[in-house]
């Protein structure tokens, strides 16, 4: 482990934030064959009814002229579902997104992706080994939640940020239930959800150039962009800067999308064809 730096606060030890990058790193390099699903969850916004900057369709040398005045409308959140493997994402606009509204949301969504989510080829039937694969996602960690004495087969890893209210005991009690094992990214380590890449792309596309004049368009643009992106959906691989740099000598390069370390293996258009 790194010795410890000296911050503004006292003496700093990253080993739990290099702990927890590394089990994200690993969850997103299982094989999508391996019957484990991985999503990522995050919330994007809240975006306002301003004008947003972006790209326009203007003659030369004849810019677009942006009005200074404008009505502050409110705003909207955008949250989202995104699973790399796949490329397919899920959005739901909410003007306010309390744990009420988020919770009620993840859980309807996620119930519907284990539906779909194919069968255990070789189901466990041993509780000890299941509960010895749960507890192979928090090895290492310095701080664990307690399992619940009965587990599912686990199904699904959740990469979602290090937020408090996305660690009550009713939520995650419920995600154990189920069959999903949430992981949670370090402090100051978002640019490890993949679901950041994918709403900065939602958002560039959807808001790039335009001037929403009420929150629930901002709502109907992003789902219009979502599904439009769901028909030929781009999948996301996690590789850092260290691989990029050895695969490029080799003459194999991969597309980098923004928001995170994720890649692409073709460009990703900055708007639709």
């Amino acid at each position: 482990c790194a010795p410890a730096q000296e911050g503004r606060r006292g003496p700093r030890d990253r080993s739990g934030r290099r702990r927890k990058k590394n089990l994200i790193e690993r969850a997103y390099s299982q094989d999508p064959l391996s019957g484990l699903a991985v999503w990522c969850a995050d919330e994007a916004g809240p975006f306002q009814t301003v004008p947003q900057p972006g790209d326009h369709w203007a003659p030369t040398g004849k810019p677009v002229r942006q009005s200074h005045e404008y009505l502050r409308e409110g705003t909207m959140k955008i949250l989202t579902l995104f699973n790399p493997a796949t490329g397919q994402v899920r959005i739901q606009p909410a003007s306010q997104s309390p744990n009420t509204v988020l919770h009620a949301w993840l859980k309807a969504e996620l119930l519907a992706i284990l539906a779909m989510l194919p069968p255990l080829a070789t189901p466990l039937l041993d509780p000890m080994a299941t509960r010895a694969l749960w507890q192979a996602w928090q090895h290492d960690l310095t701080i664990r939640f307690t399992l619940p004495e009965i587990l599912p087969p686990l199904r699904l890893l959740l990469v979602w940020d290090n937020l408090a209210g996305h660690k009550t005991a009713e939520l995650v009690v419920w995600l154990c239930q189920h069959g999903i094992m949430p992981l949670y990214t370090p402090l100051a380590g978002s640019w490890l959800n993949m679901a950041e890449s994918i709403q900065r792309i939602l958002k560039r596309r959807a808001l790039g150039g335009q001037h929403p004049q009420t929150p629930e368009q901002i709502g109907e643009w992003f789902g219009q962009t979502a599904n439009a992106w769901n028909r030929h959906p781009t999948p996301f691989t996690w590789h850092g800067k260290r691989w990029q740099r050895r695969r490029s000598r080799t003459g194999d390069r991969r597309h980098r999308v923004g928001g995170s370390a994720a890649y692409a293996n073709r460009p990703v258009p900055r708007r639709r064809p």
